[in-house]
């Protein structure tokens, strides 16, 4: 019997041993997987994602606007593990971001994001008409040579925004987080992440070998990684139209209105945007009714007879919106582990609907870029690589941004005469039809945006404003306007092209980052 009590104690007591071990075991276990996925930071109450472990982040995105949802799903689709924390995950209210031209159409059809215009009663853009002291010329786009669903596109920019968030969130490699980026997590001059506070409230850090920051036109983080010179030129006063007709369907209508431009687009198949544009930074108080007065009494009687019920109604419907227009050239501070894009990195006047195209541009860059590279935790070898995005985006972007710039000071009513002349001379060439608006039109719409053909253009227009006052005989006091136009118009393009970079616009094939190549991959 002693002998039966003891074997079976023994037997119990290896039972205990086992089970005690596996215990530990799976206690140690869990314990290094929650230190690899959530560990405690030592300075200071923040969990940490995105850790050492096989589920590591390759590439956290701050903002899930036009440019962090398509870049979200442009480098998931490469296979890159993203983190997209955006501020507030609910549909946007906007009123700019909602033309694409067709040259940011064809990007966003080389990304695989075209099907983000469907089903949002997108509408078809053809071109453009310019209105002006009741005279009017149509500028269509040059397509002939593209597929037949190549064009424009307009629509209620939120709802282009929540499809591509949709179509990023669809990738299992991509994770979109509603939070608020308070900073960037920097060490030995190299950014390694984020830290961020969540939608309850709780601080986290999100770490990864490259930080891409699209957090918008007010960006809090920007300032670390480049130097901003933010322009305030104008307000946009927007207002959404119904129950009316477009002079020209599937067009954009630029009103060259005293004292800047309005801007008329659709949004949706009962719906067209106005924007009236108000120099400086401020406008008249809504609050006191000056606005409703203003829009009444001095826009009104320049608006289209198409439109111009419509416009009142919407008055006094009271559904008035105001937002700045921002520019910026991009100056960035190359650093290792962070690169900027989108509206927090580059803007220009929205008066040519050309930053969705300047983005969905440089996310194909960014992408064709990092797409050799297996490996992205060489930050500094990385850093001098990408060095090179900032070079070969140039010539698109800067044609797109110096346009903007140069046609909105172009089409500016001024009480000087000159000005006034290059005004007139602007409308009436590109009324002369053929290579006159077929070259300007194609900048315009990013299918062939070229610094040199921009320049070309833009003094065409002086020497042709030039030619007029000379005809039909040449006096002093024409002689001298004719100077201070072509003075004037020099004035206007240089200052924008020097503050895009000459070098860079013009001749990025003599830039050193032109031609550096991948790092090694490990």
């Amino acid at each position: 019997m002693d002998a039966v009590a003891s074997a079976g104690q023994l037997v119990g007591l290896a039972a205990a041993t086992l089970l005690t071990a596996a215990f530990l075991v799976a206690v140690k276990m869990g314990w290094r997987r929650r230190r690899r996925q959530r560990e405690v930071a030592p300075e200071g109450g923040c969990r940490v994602v995105g850790g050492d472990g096989g589920d590591r982040t390759d590439i956290v995105i701050v903002g899930a606007g036009v440019a962090g949802s398509a870049l979200a799903y442009t480098l998931g689709k490469d296979g890159r593990r993203v983190h997209v924390i955006e501020r507030d995950m609910t549909e946007p209210d906007r009123i700019v971001g909602e033309l694409l031209q067709p040259g940011g159409y064809l990007k966003l059809m080389e990304l695989g994001l075209e099907d983000c215009v469907e089903e949002i009663d997108a509408q078809r853009v053809l071109g453009y008409a310019l209105l002006k002291d009741g005279r009017n010329t149509k500028l269509s786009y040059p397509l002939e040579k593209f597929h037949s669903d190549v064009a424009g596109r307009s629509f209620h920019n939120g709802r282009f925004i929540q499809k591509m968030r949709q179509k990023a969130a669809s990738l299992p490699n991509v994770h979109l987080e509603q939070g608020t980026v308070t900073s960037l997590l920097e060490e030995g001059g190299m950014v390694k992440g984020v830290q961020y506070k969540t939608k309850s409230g709780e601080e986290l850090k999100a770490y990864a070998p490259l930080t891409i920051v699209c957090d918008g036109c007010f960006s809090n983080l920007r300032r670390v990684l480049c130097s901003p010179k933010v322009d305030v030129p104008s307000c946009f006063v927007g207002l959404v139209l119904e129950n009316c007709q477009l002079p020209h369907p599937n067009h954009g209508h630029v009103i060259l209105a005293n004292p800047s431009p309005i801007l008329c687009y659709p949004i949706s198949s009962t719906e067209i945007r106005c924007l009236v544009d108000i120099p400086g930074q401020k406008v008249p108080s809504m609050a006191t009714g000056e606005m409703a007065k203003y829009l009444k009494t001095v826009v009104a009687p320049q608006i289209p007879p198409e439109l111009h019920d419509s416009f009142i109604a919407a008055i006094d419907k009271g559904s008035i919106r105001t937002m700045p227009n921002r520019s910026m050239p991009a100056a960035p501070l190359p650093t290792p582990g962070a690169l900027l894009m989108g509206d927090a990195f580059n803007m220009r006047h929205p008066l040519t609907g050309g930053g969705m195209t300047v983005a969905f541009s440089d996310i194909v860059v960014l992408r064709n870029l990092l797409k050799p590279l297996g490996n992205l935790h060489d930050a500094s070898s990385l850093c001098k690589y990408l060095e090179s995005f900032y070079t070969l985006r140039k010539p698109v972007a800067s044609t797109i941004n110096t346009l903007a710039g140069a046609l909105y000071k172009v089409f500016c009513a001024s009480t000087d005469q000159a000005k006034n002349e290059m005004r007139e001379a602007c409308f009436d060439y590109l009324s002369l039809g053929g290579v006159f608006s077929n070259g300007p039109i194609a900048l315009l719409s990013g299918l062939n945006p070229r610094p040199l053909s921009l320049v070309a253009h833009f003094f065409a227009v002086a020497i042709y404003g030039v030619g007029r006052l000379m005809l039909p005989v040449p006096s002093p006091k024409r002689m001298w306007i004719g100077a201070r136009l072509v003075s004037g118009a020099c004035g206007i393009i240089f200052p924008i092209i020097k503050a895009e970079g000459v070098r860079q616009m013009f001749f990025p094939a003599t830039v050193p980052a032109y031609y550096r190549a991948p790092p090694p991959m490990e």
